[in-house]
């Protein structure tokens, strides 16, 4: 009995040493521990990291998002004319006229319609400048809606995600700047290095005026799927 309550008492006596000491302990610890951790990563003895599953990366909404299962690609093999533009930013979606005139009065018939694409303007899949018109209007109340086909896309910014459709492909932009031009300043640029996107808000076409421009950056194309 006496030793058991000798032993027990050293026990003790061990426990206090070791607590009165425990910032020494905790400080060789954590030193043996980097130590080890840099002799493993000096030999390349380190775990991988542990990929996440299946690769999935965070979802976004369906109109910026390439569908699972997709290729990317830059263009498409032939130029395409765009028949539809959404973008979810400013709520926007609107049909896209293609006429094969410059004839004012027939631009003008189709403004009416919903947006159109400039006729000597690039195709989607080309290099070059898409260009397209629309109009804008702000009154309270409006019979026809293609009136307020660009509504809102002076709200746009840089960044923001423009979604043009073929029929079978979905051309992703992204905006580079928005501006508000004058009547006198100079013409939407058709010649472009690259793949650009240009939206003009538009009275006339047989009038200058003052107009909301957004620019564009093609990012890529990937087929429409069900």
């Amino acid at each position: 009995m006496e030793r058991l309550a000798r032993a027990v008492a050293g026990l003790i006596r061990s426990a206090r040493r070791a607590y009165t000491r425990k910032w020494s302990f905790s400080s060789l610890a954590a030193f043996i521990f980097l130590a080890s951790v840099v002799a493993l990563a000096r030999f390349d003895l380190l775990p991988d990291p542990i990929p996440a599953a299946n690769g999935a990366a965070i979802s976004l909404s369906s109109e910026n998002t390439v569908p699972s299962g997709s290729t990317l690609t830059q263009f498409s093999t032939t130029p395409e004319f765009p028949v539809k533009i959404v973008i979810p930013e400013i709520e926007l979606s609107a049909p896209v006229a293609n006429p094969d005139t410059t004839d004012i009065t027939v631009l003008d018939s189709l403004l009416l319609k919903g947006a159109v694409r400039y006729p000597t303007s690039a195709k989607l899949g080309e290099t070059g400048n898409v260009v397209l018109f629309g109009h804008s209007s702000y009154l309270p109340v409006v019979l026809n809606q293609a009136y307020k086909t660009f509504d809102g896309i002076q709200k746009l910014k840089g960044g923001d995600i423009i979604n043009v459709y073929s029929n079978d492909r979905v051309y992703r932009y992204a905006v580079q700047s928005v501006t508000k031009e004058s009547a006198n300043d100079s013409a939407i640029p058709l010649s472009v290095t690259g793949s650009v996107l240009t939206l003009s808000t538009c009275d006339s076409f047989g009038a200058k005026t003052d107009r909301f421009v957004v620019v564009a950056d093609f990012v890529e194309s990937h087929p429409i799927t069900s």
